[in-house]
């Protein structure tokens, strides 16, 4: 043994080395990692040829072991860590030689490439990274960061701390719109540090806030970090419940759990989002209090230029609070009352199934006691006796398929539960009502005739909805019968819309909030995947930062807007209408649906290359796209070169012993700290990426092999790499901050000004630990 050392620990010391010499080296990361690959497994390989590298395996032939075994343990579970007395034998780092080994990493590797990268299944998760990228340096380069900045300021200006709690929230909407820290952080240190500066501001307190403001991408979705882990966690969360349910005697996980051991990227965006605004609250909280405590370091500032129409008191709170809360509680109350909600009469052609009980019974007696011991007892007599009852009346159910009798009666059933006004109908109320109320907020000295006319619009819509629309009524019918009431809606809303792009909070913070709803939104409440919706999150901020560009060059956007409503009118067309192809009978109705949403999808087509080749010509498409494809193409590089580097450490055993010393502690909560503090280590001086495809396929069948639930892991390690990259002395985020602050701004100033952030950061982990239910509560609200 060399320096009486382990072969596979000496092995893993040399991949180290050569992992952070090559990181060291200024050779580019993406390439120094699968160099570092290479590398390490030649020395290796040529120590092992040369018989230095000896591994002290266990004897599994020795007495010893075979008495363990007998005892009723797992050879899974036998260790060197848990059992350092038993016989072991000396044996090469490679059993068959390193020239298998190199066979087998090389066919490995051709095979993750075309799983991971060309063709396999979660290449469609992974475009959702490139989508993003381009969604967030567009909106980077469009000068909305800009915009954001100085309005918040005028809001947030006269407060005490008003400056800093500016940057939270800029920092939070940045975050929602690109999840790119670096660019988050440099855009806010150029924009606002000298502002802050300029206004008494302390150093410390000015670069603080911008650096930890600026990590937020790492966590509030849509978040790359989320992307990349999601993909990882699916594979390794499935795998790891599933050698967990066999360990325990039962056939698969979902016998063993009760329930699909599956964790996508969409749920976690929905576990992430209750922990990003507590970080951004308690950002602000201490800027506020900060600020209060110390005056003269964080003064109140009042920035020059109004946001709009002065308004009174009484002003504001009845139309930006009164009505807009009435509306909201009136459409709740109508709904419990089943006067608003669904008018869907669609019959299914077959009987619902029986329900099953709530865990598998017909499992063997080892099987039992291990789901016993997982759910608790009282949760197996119950699962018992709803089997028992089940097979008293005679099983299980079967759908079977009903009859014309039995569909005609189901329908009439459902036509009279229906509720007298739609669902669909009342968010349209609902939404125009709040667009109505805030534009005659923002202006209330204009003449109201225009918005009392859509008022009476949105009332004779429901009114038509009440009386003439039934459940039965075909859509296009329904169109015909609100299309004046509508029209009479839609103007008075125009004209809010006129009112309200006068004022400059609604005009900078509307049409980026817009977009965040609608990435979040589709995402968040079930609606698509992540991809799909990065796809319109680039669409959007293409026609986002076109407008912007034409509005700066003095010419209308009217084909940005109107491509835009022809967007929603595709939605519209397509909830409303059935217009699946390849239908037996078809109506005129649906035909000339088809038409129109077909036309409006030709027109948001035409308006997003009209978009692309306003930025092309503004000199911004360029830039954009060669700085997306030069992040994109740096993650998939990454990718592939980190996939080397496990294999090589797979290869010699160590992966295998590093997750045998995790298991060898008897407790989970140990064993996932001390995964946690090896992760915010080594956040100091590796970047998130190669964390995530270094470490995590590593650690991550320990850590996603037991009983925590596997959204509060991965939201517990990304809060983690959030707060490694704010840590002092290697702290990415303070690089960031440090090469573009000012001469007079030093990095003591930084560092000195980051430490509150960071206790910050450890005090959220540690309500997280405490509360899981912040991170679980909202996955089980929503729909997956």
């Amino acid at each position: 043994m060399l320096f009486g050392l382990d072969g596979v620990e000496i092995g893993l010391i040399i991949v180290f080395f050569c992992l952070f010499g090559g990181i060291l080296s200024g050779f580019p990361v993406a390439f120094a990692i699968g160099g570092a690959g290479v590398i390490s497994f030649g020395i290796i390989a040529a120590l092992d040829s040369a018989g230095i590298l000896i591994h002290q395996a266990i004897d599994t032939s020795s007495q010893a072991y075979r008495d363990v075994i007998a005892s009723g343990i797992k050879p899974d579970v036998v260790s060197v860590f848990r059992y350092p007395d038993l016989p072991r034998i000396a044996e090469p780092v490679f059993p068959q030689g390193w020239e298998v080994a190199m066979d087998r990493n090389i066919s490995f590797i051709v095979n993750r490439i075309n799983e991971r990268v060309l063709a396999g299944a979660s290449i469609e998760t992974l475009l959702a990274v490139l989508m993003f990228v381009l969604m967030g340096i567009t909106l980077e380069r469009s000068k909305i960061a800009n915009d954001l900045l100085t309005t918040m300021a005028r809001v947030f200006g006269p407060l005490p701390g008003g400056l800093a709690v500016s940057i939270v929230v800029v920092g939070a909407f940045l975050a929602a719109s690109t999840g790119i820290v670096g660019a988050t952080v440099v855009t806010m240190g150029l924009l606002a540090l000298p502002t802050m500066l300029r206004n008494n501001y302390s150093p410390e307190l000015a670069t603080g806030v911008i650096a930890a403001s600026g990590t937020l991408g790492q966590i509030i979705p849509p978040s790359i970090v989320i992307v990349l882990l999601g993909t990882l966690a699916g594979d390794l969360y499935s795998t790891a419940q599933e050698t967990r349910a066999q360990e325990a005697g039962c056939t698969d996980a979902l016998t063993y759990l009760g329930e699909p051991a599956v964790v996508s990227v969409g749920t976690l965006f929905q576990a992430a989002l209750l922990p990003g605004i507590m970080l951004a609250l308690l950002y602000a909280l201490y800027a506020f209090g900060y600020a209060l405590l110390n005056p003269s370091k964080a003064p109140a500032v009042v920035i020059e230029g109004g946001t709009g129409e002065p308004i009174t008191r009484g002003e504001g709170l009845t139309w930006f609070l009164g009505v807009p809360v009435a509306l909201i509680a009136g459409t709740m109350l109508l709904g419990q009352l089943n006067l608003v909600g669904s008018q869907n009469i669609t019959v299914s052609g077959f009987s619902d199934a029986g329900q099953t009980a709530s865990l598998r019974t017909n499992v063997g007696p080892e099987c039992q006691a291990a789901m016993i011991d997982l759910h608790g007892q009282s949760a197996w007599d119950a699962a018992v006796a709803e089997q028992e009852a089940i097979d008293a009346a005679g099983g299980v159910s079967v759908a079977e398929k009903l009859t014309e009798e039995e569909l005609v009666a189901s329908r009439i059933a459902k036509i009279e539960n229906a509720a007298p006004i739609g669902t669909g109908l009342t968010v349209l109320i609902v939404l125009l009502g709040l667009v109505l109320s805030v534009g005659r907020g923002v202006a209330p000295s204009r003449d109201p005739k225009p918005l009392i006319l859509g008022s009476i619009g949105l009332l004779l819509i429901a009114l038509v909805d009440l009386v003439l629309i039934a459940p039965t009524t075909t859509p296009g019918v329904t169109v015909l019968l609100i299309a004046l009431p509508a029209a009479l809606a839609l103007y008075g809303c125009k004209e809010a819309a006129v009112r309200c792009s006068g004022n400059d909070l609604i005009r900078v913070v509307f049409p980026p909030l817009i977009l965040i709803i609608a990435v979040l939104g589709s995402i968040l409440g079930g609606i698509t995947n992540p991809t799909p919706a990065a796809a319109l999150g680039a669409g959007g901020a293409i026609m986002l930062a076109a407008y912007r560009k034409l509005q700066d060059q003095g010419k209308s956007g009217s084909i940005i807007i109107w491509a835009t409503l022809a967007v929603a009118v595709c939605i519209l067309m397509g909830v409303n209408f059935d217009l699946r192809i390849g239908q037996e009978t078809v109506t005129a109705e649906t035909v000339v649906a088809f038409g129109v949403a077909y036309a409006a999808y030709l027109f948001a087509l035409f308006g997003l290359l009209y978009g692309c080749w306003v930025l092309f010509k503004g000199g911004v498409l360029t830039p954009v796209v060669r700085e997306t494809a030069k992040v994109t193409s740096m993650v998939f590089t990454i990718l592939i070169g980190s996939q080397l580097l496990n294999l090589v450490v797979i290869s010699f055993g160590g992966e295998h012993y590093i997750q045998q010393f995790l298991k060898s502690f008897d407790s989970e909560l140990k064993v996932f700290l001390i995964v946690m503090v090896v992760l915010f280590v080594l956040g100091f001086v590796l970047d998130f990426l190669e964390i995530i495809y270094i470490v995590i396929p590593i650690v991550g069948p320990v850590i996603y092999g037991g009983s925590f639930d596997p959204k509060w892991v991965t939201i517990m390690v990304a809060v983690n790499l959030q707060t490694s990259f704010l840590t002092p002395p290697f702290g990415f985020a303070l690089f960031y901050l440090r090469g573009v602050a000012p001469k007079e701004v030093t990095t003591g100033h930084i560092y000195r000004g980051i430490l509150p952030f960071v206790l910050i950061q450890v005090l959220g982990l540690t309500i997280l630990w405490l509360f899981p239910t912040i991170v679980t509560i909202v996955p089980a609200l929503m729909p997956n």
